[in-house]
C-alpha cells in the first residue's frame, strides 16, 4: 500500500499520541494548501500564456481550464471570471487592509500611511512570484487588460471605503479618497514598472511604489498652499 509522507509518519495505530494525530492533521492541511496554491498558479499562468500568444479575445474560461488541466467547474472554484485569472484579484489587498492594526481615533493621514505600508508588503509578495513582470508588460501592451484592472480597483475602493466607515474610523468622503489613493498607487506602480521593462530600464517595483506614494503626497500638499 502506498502512503503519503504524512501517512507514513502518522499512520494510525491504537494508542497513537494525540500530539502526533494533531501534527498529522496540520501536515495534511499544509499539503492541501500547497495543492490549492499550485492550481491557482496554474490557472494564472495559463491565462497569461493565452493572452500573450493569442490576444485578449482568445482568453476564455474553457481555454484556460484546458491548458491548466482542470475542468471549468474547478476553474470557478478558484477564480470567479477569466478577468480574475489574468490579474491578481483585489481580495488579497483587501485582506491586507483588514489585517492592519488601525487604532481607534487615528486620523486620515495616519490610516493612509498604514494602508500604504500594507500594500507595499503585498507588492513585495507579488514581485516574488513569477508573473509580476509579465502582467506589468501586458498591462502596457493590452489596453483592455488595463480596463479590467480599473474595474477591479473600483471594487477595491468600495470595499476599503465600506470597511473604514463601517468601523467608524472615517466619514464617507475621506474613506473614499483613501481607497482611491491606494488603488491609484497600486495601478501606477504596475504601469510604470511595465514601461520601464519594455524600454529595457532597470526598475525596482518597491522603489517605484515608494516614489509614487511620495509624489502623491507632494502633489496633494501643494493643493493647500
Amino acid at each position: 500500500m502506498n502512503l503519503s509522507a504524512c501517512d507514513r509518519k502518522y499512520a494510525w495505530i491504537p494508542g497513537i499520541p494525540w500530539r502526533q494525530a494533531t501534527e498529522r492533521e496540520e501536515c495534511t492541511v499544509g499539503i492541501r494548501d500547497e495543492r490549492k496554491a499550485g492550481t491557482l498558479q496554474g490557472i494564472r499562468s495559463a491565462a497569461l500564456d493565452i493572452l500573450e500568444e493569442q490576444g485578449f479575445d482568445a482568453v476564455t474560461v474553457g481555454r484556460i481550464a484546458q491548458r491548466a488541466g482542470i475542468s471549468e467547474r474547478t476553474f470557478f472554484r478558484y477564480v470567479p471570471s477569466r478577468e480574475a485569472a489574468m490579474l491578481p484579484a483585489e481580495r488579497g489587498l483587501f485582506e491586507a487592509v483588514e489585517g492592519c492594526d488601525i487604532p481607534d481615533g487615528a486620523d486620515g493621514a495616519s490610516i493612509l500611511r498604514l494602508l500604504l505600508a500594507a500594500f507595499r508588503s503585498m507588492l513585495l509578495e507579488e514581485v516574488q512570484g513569477n508573473e509580476f513582470r509579465r502582467v506589468s508588460r501586458l498591462m502596457v501592451a493590452e489596453p483592455r487588460l488595463l480596463l479590467v484592472a480599473t474595474r477591479q480597483e473600483q471594487e477595491l475602493v468600495a470595499a476599503v471605503s465600506d470597511y473604514l466607515t463601517g468601523r467608524g474610523l472615517l466619514a464617507a468622503m475621506p474613506a473614499l479618497l483613501i481607497g482611491e489613493m491606494l488603488a491609484t498607487c497600486w495601478r501606477v506602480t504596475w504601469q510604470c514598472f511595465g514601461l520601464a521593462e519594455r524600454s529595457g530600464e532597470a526598475a525596482d517595483p518597491a522603489g517605484i511604489f515608494d516614489d509614487v506614494a511620495a509624489s502623491l503626497g507632494v502633489l496633494t500638499a501643494q493643493l493647500v498652499e
